[in-house]
């Protein structure tokens, strides 16, 4: 299908999204708006800001919407939390997020890497409001008990379409690890999001909401769906931006405290603004 008008990409300054390849070439660092070909990587680039991907770039699993590497993975890098800091310092970030590959090969998942991240942050940018993405680890604990200000771990689409969609993942377990943040640390704001045009209907999008809101999530993000290439899922369809307001207005009206729901929207796009505008 021909992409609509509305996914149309703007044009922004080449100039400080050159800074930032650079930056991330020196200190050696990985981001999921690269790997994950995200259509919003120039802007927040232009913007001096972006979403770090730690624990190398090969993912254990190989979800047919995604563009990250399926692949064997290499060992922690353990040096990465610092640099990560250091490249926060430099940017002068007041909000960041970091995310992951899923490391199905390591016994917590990438959980202690995670937490050396927060630690890390916290020492270097105390001011700075962090927030992680994670993959549907298990040893939440070990995260939670270095309090990010958000952790976030996307549903990403509705229960019927896991199998075609997410094969290695559960709707049920993604759900587990929302409810279990709000358990361990009620603390910690929870988040989640959901992409549309993969075939859903209107009422499993409106269940998912409601699922979940029972694991306490209070944050959402609703975005467009694009595929990758011609080997991942295909797009089924082109969602209007009416529909993308409509779905926000349910969605706050359901309970969630912050919702982003328009075409672009990603996950940790404009990330600062669930704790702004709340």
């Amino acid at each position: 299908m021909k992409k609509p008008e509305w996914l149309r990409v703007p044009y922004f300054d080449n100039e400080k999204c050159v800074f930032i390849t650079d930056l991330l070439k020196e200190l050696k660092l990985n981001t999921v708006c690269i790997e994950a070909n995200c259509p919003n990587q120039a802007e927040c680039f232009a913007k001096k800001t972006a979403t770090f991907m730690i624990l190398g770039t090969n993912c254990t699993r190989k979800c047919t919407f995604c563009n990250v590497k399926y692949g064997t993975p290499l060992p922690i890098d353990d040096k990465e939390p610092e640099r990560i800091a250091e490249a926060v310092k430099r940017l002068g970030l007041k909000y960041v997020v970091i995310t992951s590959v899923t490391r199905d090969d390591l016994a917590d998942g990438g959980a202690g890497h995670f937490a050396k991240v927060v630690r890390a942050l916290h020492e270097a940018a105390p001011e700075t409001i962090v927030e992680l993405l994670i993959p549907d680890l298990q040893d939440l604990g070990k995260i939670t008990g270095e309090f990010p200000n958000v952790i976030s771990h996307n549903i990403e689409t509705v229960e019927s379409l896991y199998s075609s969609v997410r094969p290695e993942a559960d709707y049920r377990r993604s759900l587990e690890v929302l409810t279990k943040i709000k358990q361990l640390n009620p603390d910690i704001h929870s988040k989640s999001g959901i992409m549309l045009g993969l075939g859903e209907t209107h009422t499993e999008v409106l269940k998912t909401f409601d699922d979940l809101l029972r694991a306490g999530c209070e944050f959402l993000t609703i975005g467009q769906y694009l595929s990758p290439s011609k080997e991942h899922f295909p797009v089924i369809e082109y969602i209007e931006p009416s529909v993308f307001t409509e779905y926000g207005r349910i969605a706050k009206e359901k309970g969630f405290r912050y919702v982003a729901s328009a075409p672009f929207v990603r996950s940790s796009y404009n990330a600062a603004m669930a704790l702004e505008n709340r």
